[in-house]
């Protein structure tokens, strides 16, 4: 589940949030806008930055690992990767329409970005080993023109967000129904953002069950998955309001981000489980078959 750090002001706007922020903590006020004034708050931005950091670097293992053996199509599951990919999108509408700030933007176009990098990749592999030597190449140089492309689009992006962001006050002046439809979508979708992070185990978790296998997948990338979603519900629990009455409003709004966070954090439980029992299983195969080999070369010795 990658994070979505909205922001969550309940009814003030950044103008008079700046008014109010008297005793926040400057680098927090000025990297996120977030007006920080007391420990518990503190930690729920440090910890939500640590998480985002886990969800940026989780899919670089993957990619190593798949560079190494080649062997990404026969173990990553597609509907993982579709999955996976359809939540970061709809994470990054959610972001857009709702008009949050740049950082939480750049980070969803990151992510995106890493997940089209991971497909073109799978998809390399898969045309690669089926022996097709002619669309390998035309892939190869497909898949280093997107690169590039991301590459220049995670440059030229975020200057144009800073930009956006200091045309907020013409989005201030909205109507209040206006507003309220616009976050009505980013709350939608929030729940499908969290519906296809949770489906995304599932393809994965029945691609190993059929293989017996995990070889060909890093487990970095379920690890800092996991990190990074325990991270990010811990922020948000930490950041919970003392009064009864605002609890509730907040637990409601960030009700499908909790889901998703420790949802997916549940089944990787599962995923982890899988790796510790089949790589036991792997490692029992090779004292298996030396077992079943050594009385035959005993038999040809004595003949």
């Amino acid at each position: 589940m990658a994070p979505q750090l909205y922001t969550h002001a309940f009814n003030i706007s950044p103008v008079e949030n700046r008014r109010l922020c008297i005793n926040g903590t400057p680098w927090i006020w000025h990297l996120l806008e977030e007006c920080v004034e007391d420990a518990w708050e503190y930690w729920s931005v440090v910890i939500g930055l640590i998480s985002i950091v886990c969800f940026l670097f989780a899919a670089l293992p993957q990619l190593y690992v798949a560079y190494q053996n080649g062997k990404v199509d026969q173990a990553l599951s597609l509907g993982f990767l579709l999955c996976w990919i359809g939540g970061d999108l709809t994470n990054f509408i959610g972001c857009y329409l709702t008009n949050q700030l740049p950082i939480q933007i750049v980070t969803a176009i990151f992510y995106v970005n890493m997940d089209i990098i991971v497909i073109s990749q799978f998809a390399y592999y898969k045309l690669k080993n089926q022996k097709t030597t002619k669309c390998s190449i035309n892939l190869k140089n497909f898949c280093v023109t997107w690169v590039l492309m991301c590459i220049t689009l995670c440059v030229i992006l975020p200057s144009q967000l800073l930009l956006r962001n200091q045309d907020r006050s013409t989005v201030l002046e909205a109507s209040k129904n206006t507003l309220g439809m616009i976050e009505m979508s980013g709350f939608i979708c929030g729940y499908v953002s969290c519906m296809f992070y949770l489906g995304s185990r599932f393809p994965q978790l029945y691609k190993n069950f059929q293989r017996r296998s995990t070889e060909g997948t890093s487990y970095l990338l379920f690890a800092l998955a996991m990190m990074g979603n325990c991270t990010y519900g811990l922020s948000l629990v930490l950041k919970m309001p003392a009064a009864e009455s605002l609890r509730n409003l907040y637990f409601l709004h960030h009700l499908p981000w909790l889901i998703g966070s420790f949802g997916v954090l549940f089944l990787d439980i599962f995923m982890t489980a899988q790796f510790i029992m089949y790589r036991k299983q792997n490692k029992r195969r090779p004292s298996l078959v030396a077992l079943e080999v050594e009385p035959l070369l005993v038999n040809e010795e004595d003949s």
